[in-house]
């Protein structure tokens, strides 16, 4: 586990405590690290590389490629995957997940990774498959998120990621059930959580909190969704339990049909959100993109990230 002075969770711990805006120039521009999604077709294929290369002169510290739901891009997956690690510069860390698939299979999928030189793994135990009410473990597979970190670790030394929930997990039957299964998967090996997105900054914190009385030490990175569509956005947090203020909805009011200011709203929303973190001592985020490259640069920017002078 990191317990190392820049753990996220440490930072907080003994850093200072606030919520108003300092200066851009007095912060240090942040650590970053990007999601993309596996393409469909060749367009999207198209689309997703535009983004990738729009993205790699950042140089994030890892970029993360999700599974559908129910492994359903699993083989698209891989192959993003792959090619990230043989033609970028960047570290490609794969989702993997425990959904539809023998711990054989899983274990066949972690291996392919690891010859394909893919070291860093973001292990969850995924969504039900299409058409499912609920989670059900696969007779023959791993049962939840804690047991494919354990199967994980037996196969390599992978550098691992593990789901963190601040506003709960909608599946959880408690907030203390929901951090007692976030302990189990550091304990089990994990180097990291990266959390749901959120809006509310409190929301965050008030949850490290939690994860310290816990004893949970390792780093817990915000993820940060920039506001694409916020229609979009509220129909798929109705579903992942992600809290939606009504000061958002307010900021998005009437903006339908102006996609050039809902990015400048978006832009502003996010870089201000992760201002107040960095004041409050975090420096590490992991940024949704949704294959949409220029919003996350715009707001990359803003936050003094650069590409490294050559």
């Amino acid at each position: 586990m990191d317990v190392s002075p820049n753990n996220t969770l440490q930072r907080w711990l003994t850093g200072p405590r606030v919520g108003t805006l300092p200066s851009p120039s007095s912060l240090p521009a942040p650590k970053l690290s990007f999601e993309f999604f596996p393409p469909k077709n060749e367009k999207l294929e198209a689309d997703l590389w535009s983004c990738i290369r729009r993205l790699e002169p950042l140089a994030p510290r890892f970029v993360s490629v999700t599974y559908g739901a129910g492994g359903s891009t699993r083989s698209r997956t891989h192959e993003t995957v792959a090619r990230l690690a043989k033609e970028t510069s960047l570290t490609p860390a794969a989702h993997l997940t425990c959904v539809g698939a023998t711990r054989e299979e899983v274990d066949e999928v972690a291996r392919a990774y690891w010859d394909a030189g893919v070291r860093h793994i973001v292990a969850l135990r995924g969504d039900p498959p299409a058409g499912a009410a609920k989670y059900e473990p696969h007779p023959g597979g791993y049962a939840q998120a804690e047991d494919l970190v354990r199967g994980l670790k037996r196969i390599g030394d992978f550098d691992i990621s593990v789901g963190a929930y601040p506003e709960i997990h909608p599946a959880a039957i408690s907030a203390d059930a929901d951090l007692d299964f976030l302990k189990r998967k550091i304990d089990a090996g994990a180097n990291r959580a990266v959390t749901q997105y959120f809006f509310d900054t409190g929301v965050y914190l008030r949850f490290l909190d939690r994860c310290h009385a816990a004893g949970i030490t390792a780093s817990i990175v915000p993820g940060i969704m920039p506001v694409t569509n916020f229609a979009s956005l509220k129909r798929f947090s109705a579903m992942c339990g992600a809290s939606v203020p009504e000061w958002l909805a307010k900021l998005f009011e009437g903006l339908d049909e102006d996609e050039g200011t809902r990015r400048l709203v978006a832009a502003t929303v996010a870089a201000e959100q992760v201002r107040i973190l960095q004041a409050n001592g975090v420096d590490e985020f992991h940024f949704y993109t949704l294959n949409r490259p220029d919003l996350t640069y715009a707001i990359a920017h803003i936050l003094g990230a650069r590409p490294p002078a050559a």
